[in-house]
């Protein structure tokens, strides 16, 4: 396969990755700019290192409380899952800050190919339980007494691995496509996608972005409509954090779909493009970190009482729980009485 070189000047740009991409996909080898001396590089640096940091104490916190210490339940089960899927990749990042200061690859191409599979398989595993969570408080809600007899921690868990097993498949063919090649004296990972990249792409916004979305706003139309009728939530703050956590999840990751989208169309890529797909792959990296702290942020007085950071997020996922425990109770009552006057 003949190789060609991208014009981009040494001084733009440091490196080619699926995330952030800086090079034509349909070329075969990738735009390459040596050692990280330029701001944005630097910035970029700092920024996966925070990351990095922040991810693997605030989802390792979260991973410890909703796995050893709190009680097991159907919503410590979604959470745990949500911070292993987030630690997983933070705990990636030290491979991907490496390439960045040193530009270039010197893990070898099961670590490109596993990077890569690790940051599709985070994205994927991150959005369904998102839609996993939505759809089950709407059941919860709309369906009151059959969740109550069949919402079990041994079935939640069935669930959970079957989305990290759908995840897994979905996120093998962008690591399929990752190489390798030698450019000058650096070795540089990217995607070689040949003629698949339009397929990668347009499989990824539907199965990670659009059916998830039309998804969630199903059940948010129909929880919304329930609890409005029925005006039994005494506590919003349950809603406020899963409202949270996917509007979170959507301002990180629709700005890296779009982009992506766009470049399909793109033979030549402008600065101001350039900025855009790092700035949107800086996005969706961030999501991955901030899942624990908007836990910790919905408790009352955060801002008061930093200090109790982990028994901060243990209360709110435990009030979640009760949250979802009164209004299966509550619901079950309003629907006997209607049962009772009819």
């Amino acid at each position: 396969m003949e190789n060609t070189t991208n014009s981009t000047s040494e001084n733009d740009y440091y490196y080619n990755t699926e995330e952030y991409s800086v090079a034509n996909p349909d070329e075969d080898v990738p735009v390459h700019l040596g050692y990280c001396r330029e701001a944005a590089c630097i910035i970029m640096v700092i920024f996966n290192v925070i990351i990095f940091l922040l991810g693997i104490i605030g989802n390792g916190a979260v991973i410890w409380i909703t796995g050893f210490k709190m009680k097991k339940s159907v919503n410590t089960t979604w959470y745990l899952s949500l911070a292993l899927s987030d630690f997983i990749f933070c705990a990636t990042l030290p491979f991907t800050i490496d390439y960045i200061l040193k530009g270039s690859w010197i893990f070898g191409l099961f670590m490109c190919k596993f990077n890569s599979f690790v940051m599709t398989l985070n994205m994927y595993s991150s959005i369904f339980m998102l839609v996993i969570i939505s759809v089950d408080r709407c059941i919860t809600v709309k369906f009151p007494v059959w969740a109550q007899n069949q919402r079990t921690v041994q079935k939640a868990s069935v669930v959970v691995l079957l989305v990290w097993f759908v995840s897994s498949l979905l996120s093998i063919p962008p690591a399929k496509f990752r190489d390798i090649t030698n450019h000058g004296s650096k070795d540089i990972c990217y995607s070689n996608y040949e003629h698949h990249h339009k397929t990668v792409v347009l499989m990824r916004f539907t199965f990670g972005f659009l059916i998830p979305f039309l998804t969630i706003f199903t059940c948010y139309s129909i929880l919304i409509r329930k609890l409005r009728a029925n005006q039994m939530s005494k506590s919003t703050k349950p809603y406020k954090i899963m409202t949270l956590l996917i509007t979170t999840f959507f301002i990180c990751w629709l700005p890296f779909q779009v982009v992506s989208i766009l470049e399909l169309d793109r033979t030549e890529h402008s600065s101001a493009f350039h900025i855009a797909q790092q700035v949107s792959g800086s996005l969706a990296c961030a999501n991955s970190f901030l899942n624990p702290f908007l836990y910790a942020f919905m408790a009352k007085d955060f801002k008061k009482k930093c200090y109790s950071f982990l028994s901060k997020i243990e209360s709110a996922i435990d009030e979640e729980t009760r949250s979802a425990f009164r209004a299966t109770s509550i619901t079950n009552s309003v629907d006997n009485r209607h049962s009772t006057a009819f």
